[in-house]
């Protein structure tokens, strides 16, 4: 039983189980892709496109995999029966660990459209990575300084543009958009330095949310807020997955309705920021309770 290995074996098998996996997806994401340069037709592209996500539920089907296949993995997942692949998300999460990512595409393999991140425009260089992620359209951010901005005025806004642009191709093919809304992992040192007014969260970055809102608000069907809990509240690490430590996942999913209120211009209008910021402040505060709650369930989870 592979359950019974030690660490050091689970970790190899783990690791090599899910490199691999993503390299020969990856190669063919790439290889549907290539046409997409060759034959700058519209229906075309969106239909390579189709099988290019096609191959990324695949994708997300082997990483369900890795969370049981050296160890007796248990989901708790609380609220999610009424989604449906074939509609528009946007999901705010908060963020433990890069085994989050993991765990949303866990979800999304199930019963929700695959997920598009926003990614740093120096991943695009990643062997395999970068090509598959620029084949399944996922937007590539090139942010501008302060200071480039000063010497340079014309880049202003010109990272708003390129993700409208991205966005766009969203609209022919279902898709969950995910937002992390806090910027960056949670850890208690970041916890002090940002003054959190939350037990188990940072404060929300209100401004990429309302400009996905913004861009793409129309279409979604909803919003979803999913929390991600770790037992004893510890961000679970890659090696804790990869070595079979990781045993419980606790998972709510809490389906919000898109409201006409939510769209607007967050950096132009001033009442609409004010506005923006209280409703997700409000949901970080209710986030907290969520956590708090299933907290508890895992640090005394019932008996069997």
């Amino acid at each position: 039983m592979l359950t019974l290995l030690l660490a050091p074996f689970r970790v190899l098998i783990n690791f090599t189980f899910g490199a691999v996996a993503t390299a020969i997806i990856g190669l063919l994401v790439i290889l549907v892709g290539l046409p997409k340069l060759l034959i700058p037709i519209p229906a075309v592209q969106r239909g390579l496109s189709t099988c290019a996500n096609a191959l990324f539920r695949l994708w997300g089907y082997a990483m369900s995999w890795m969370f049981k296949l050296t160890q007796p993995m248990r989901w708790h997942i609380h609220g999610d029966a009424q989604l449906h692949r074939d509609r528009w998300y946007m999901i705010l999460c908060n963020h433990r660990s890069w085994v989050d990512i993991l765990v949303l595409m866990h979800l999304a393999s199930r019963n929700m459209p695959m997920p598009r991140f926003f990614l740093k425009q120096q991943l695009f260089w990643v062997p395999i990575i970068g090509l598959g992620c620029w084949t399944l359209d996922m937007p590539f951010m090139k942010r501008y300084s302060r200071e480039q901005i000063a010497r340079k005025p014309h880049l202003k806004g010109r990272d708003i543009v390129t993700t409208q642009k991205k966005c766009a191709k969203f609209r022919h093919i279902p898709t969950t958009v995910i937002n992390f809304c806090e910027g960056t992992r949670f850890t208690p040192e970041k916890h002090r330095k940002k003054h959190s007014p939350y037990q188990h969260l940072l404060p929300p970055k209100a401004g990429g949310t309302a400009f996905t809102l913004q861009t793409m608000g129309s279409q979604f069907d909803a919003i979803l807020d999913i929390t991600i809990v770790y037992p004893n509240q510890k961000g679970a690490t890659v090696w804790q997955l990869l070595s079979g430590q990781l045993r419980d996942v606790y998972v709510n999913v809490e389906t919000l309705p898109m409201q006409e209120e939510l769209i607007g211009d967050y950096f132009n209008d001033e009442v609409f920021k004010e506005n923006f910021q209280r409703w997700l402040n409000q949901r970080w505060t209710h986030k907290d309770e969520v956590i708090t709650k299933l907290t508890s369930l895992a640090d005394n989870p019932p008996q069997r």
